[in-house]
């Protein structure tokens, strides 16, 4: 038992100073300048986080003027994060997704509309079934006009709500391409059952709030 407790101690002690320096990088990160990334052949890209990228992907992959989502990781301290490494809760990151979109076919005012009418927005570190740092909220925001749209909208919803809005806002760094067997993954996989029993009842509760913004054969 003395040996338990000493080694208790010692991993509390580490722990709390390991957190120290993990809050101390995260706040630079929280405190960069946004970076904006180009309209490229008439595509913008905007990013978020939300719980587990698979059910994020189908979700936006479902709306309208939505090329593509890509599935990965962003929002923490360190490079080249990977599946097992954010699960750790050490890197900062959470998982996020990538998604190219048409500007002319869908705002990024409407994205974040989508943003919140697909989740739990008051559950904090995690949706659904998903908990931790690596399944936070996180909004991220390319310039100033983006960074008003979600915390004028944020706002609206909490006082809509009566409650706290868990979603964090960061000024975007970088989105860091997740592992090619996470991609496309609810419609690879949709007899696994995490999609069946948590990612497609979400979808569902998404289309049936926002049936106006998908596409046709959704």
């Amino acid at each position: 038992m003395k040996t338990f407790i000493t080694t208790l101690v010692i991993t509390l002690l580490f722990s709390c100073q390991h957190t120290a320096q993990i809050s101390k990088e995260q706040q630079r990160v929280i405190n960069s300048e946004p970076i904006e990334v180009p309209i490229e052949k008439g595509k913008a890209r905007a990013y978020f986080a939300s719980g587990c990228f698979w059910c994020v992907e189908a979700i936006y992959e479902s709306v309208k003027g939505v090329e593509e989502v890509i599935n990965g990781y962003s929002g923490g301290h360190t490079k080249n994060p990977t599946y097992e490494s954010s699960n750790t809760g050490r890197t900062g990151h959470a998982e996020a997704v990538e998604i190219i979109y048409d500007p002319n076919a869908v705002s990024f005012a409407t994205l974040v509309d989508i943003y919140f009418a697909s989740q739990n927005p008051t559950q904090v570190n995690g949706q659904g079934p998903d908990h931790g740092s690596q399944y936070r909220s996180i909004i991220f925001y390319q310039n100033d006009v983006q960074k008003s749209i979600i915390e004028t909208k944020k706002a609206n919803l909490a006082q809509k709500l009566n409650a706290t809005i868990a979603a964090e806002i960061y000024p975007f760094q970088k989105f860091w391409v997740g592992e090619d067997y996470h991609q496309n993954y609810e419609r690879l996989h949709p007899n696994q059952s995490y999609i069946k029993n948590v990612s497609i009842p979400r979808l569902r509760r998404f289309q049936a709030k926002m049936p106006e913004v998908l596409k046709a054969n959704h």
